[in-house]
């Protein structure tokens, strides 16, 4: 009987984080959105990335930076997770036995598709 519970919990919860992910492009439409240039970004809404551990700044902001983009885009679609189209980043790294940075930016997505660079 108790396997049974296990089993019946574990399917709801997959069952759950599957609807959910399915549904992650549509949560951006929670949020104010503005037209900034050729973008659409979230008005007032900031998304958080954070490292820590790193060799170095560079490699630290680079870890923050993708840790950043893969929330964004698992939550609203991977048209938003971009960080070189988002706005109001803020970004601050310390040094203490190891670079670690935080950043925090406004998503943004483009007007139209994505173009790739040759």
């Amino acid at each position: 009987m108790f396997r049974q519970i296990k089993l019946a919990c574990a399917a709801a919860l997959a069952g759950g984080f599957l609807i959910s992910s399915a549904s992650a492009q549509g949560l951006a439409d929670m949020h104010t959105q503005v037209r900034v240039g050729n973008k659409i970004c979230m008005a007032d809404h900031f998304h958080a990335g954070s490292s820590n551990g790193q060799p170095s700044r560079k490699a630290a902001e680079a870890a923050a930076i993708a840790s950043w983009s893969s929330f964004t885009a698992w939550e609203y679609g991977s048209n938003w997770g971009h960080f070189k189209l988002a706005e109001s980043k803020k970004v601050v790294c310390e040094n203490a036995g190891g670079w670690a940075c935080t950043i925090d930016a406004r998503p943004c997505r483009p007007t139209g598709p994505m173009r790739r660079r040759r």
